[in-house]
């Protein structure tokens, strides 16, 4: 089990959320709020959010953005993982990926199914990295924000969790890039 060593500082990370829906504003959306109060809450700082429709270039292009931008630590997405004709966000974001993070998926999975069961099958949660940016693509239920926070992210985006957190290795995501280090991180 995972623990957290008080004796290290937290850093904050710059964190973007990005909804994705042919259907949300705003004003009513549940999911990107979620997973917004959540980032806050603990600490971090909200970089940027915003809502795309269910089209794969134009989410590429927020997301293409994001990376680029030295001010985005990680990215989270909600929406646009199940099986419907419109649910393309695995296929917009996935070609992007440097690295594909499996286990992300699999942990989700698990926390999902314990909440509710075999419907879990029906997520394509995913994440990776590119360009020293970590993605992560959640279902857009609150649910499966909440599930996605408070499960995993919470604690692999927080430099004091032990074993190993995803804070503690972002210096060296960025080694053929030459990114500047998260600041206090040490590996």
């Amino acid at each position: 089990m995972s623990s957290t060593d008080e004796s290290k500082p937290f850093i904050p990370l710059n964190i973007a959320v990005l909804t994705i829906s042919d259907t949300r504003a705003l004003a009513d959306d549940k999911s990107g709020t979620t997973l917004a109060d959540r980032i806050t809450a603990a600490g971090h700082k909200l970089a940027a959010r915003e809502i795309v429709t269910d089209d794969i270039e134009a989410i590429r292009a927020v997301v293409r953005r994001w990376i680029a931008d030295e001010g985005v630590d990680a990215i989270i997405t909600t929406g646009g993982t199940g099986f419907t004709g419109r649910d393309v966000t695995p296929e917009a974001i996935e070609p992007l990926f440097e690295k594909r993070m499996d286990g992300f998926s699999i942990a989700f999975h698990m926390l999902s199914h314990a909440k509710i069961g075999a419907s879990t099958i029906q997520s394509r949660a995913t994440a990776g990295v590119a360009g020293a940016t970590y993605i992560f693509c959640l279902p857009g239920s609150p649910g499966a924000c909440r599930d996605g926070w408070d499960g995993i992210l919470a604690a692999q985006l927080d430099y004091r969790t032990r074993p190993c957190n995803f804070v503690e290795i972002m210096p060296r995501l960025d080694e053929h890039l030459r990114r500047p280090k998260a600041q206090g991180a040490t590996v």
